[in-house]
């Protein structure tokens, strides 16, 4: 049985940062050094501050994650700044667990939190030679906006974008009778 939660003050940082190199050696063999391929446990502390950061468990077993922040005003991205839009980052699934629906369960949980956030929007940024993960993201609901180079990266990235249906609000009504 799979569980999806927030991350909780006893997770371990270091577990969570081995599953996004497993996640991400994929990537990395293609050439893609995606900054999950080797960060530090301090550099996924600093990524999920201020975010909800999901985890999936099957278990006592971490088998996926993804964060997703309020706009981010400091990102040298300027779509990431736009403040009608969340920003999702961090999406991994372990690879024993990649095509069983896990991923579409974490991205449609970051995608249901922003909508009750009251964004419109969701984005998220993917290295373009990642024709895979473009093509995925594109058949659910996300286009590409504009395209991306971080600094630190030798790979062209693209900024995807979801527009987002409002959170359905449920409304009762109180009638108050007087005799």
């Amino acid at each position: 049985m799979l569980t999806l939660r927030p991350l909780a003050e006893t997770d371990s940082l270091e577990q969570l940062t081995e599953l996004l190199h497993r996640a991400y050696a994929q990537l990395a063999a293609m050439g893609l050094r995606y900054t999950a391929v080797d960060q530090s446990a301090e550099v996924t502390r600093r990524r999920i501050a201020g975010g909800r950061c999901l985890l999936a468990w099957h278990g006592d077993e971490l088998v996926g994650t993804v964060t997703v922040h309020h706009p981010r005003p400091a990102s040298p991205c300027p779509q990431f700044r736009q403040t009608d839009g969340a920003v999702l980052m961090q999406f991994a699934v372990d690879p024993a667990w990649q095509g069983q629906r896990l991923g579409s369960r974490l991205m449609d949980a970051a995608e249901d939190w922003a909508r009750l956030q009251g964004y419109r929007r969701i984005r998220l940024d993917t290295a373009e030679p990642a024709t895979h993960l473009v093509e995925r993201y594109l058949k659910r609901g996300y286009r590409v906006e504009a395209p991306l180079q971080w600094p630190d990266k030798a790979y062209a990235s693209v900024v995807m974008v979801k527009e987002l249906e409002a959170a359905a609000v449920t409304r009762t009504s109180v009638c108050a009778a007087t005799n």
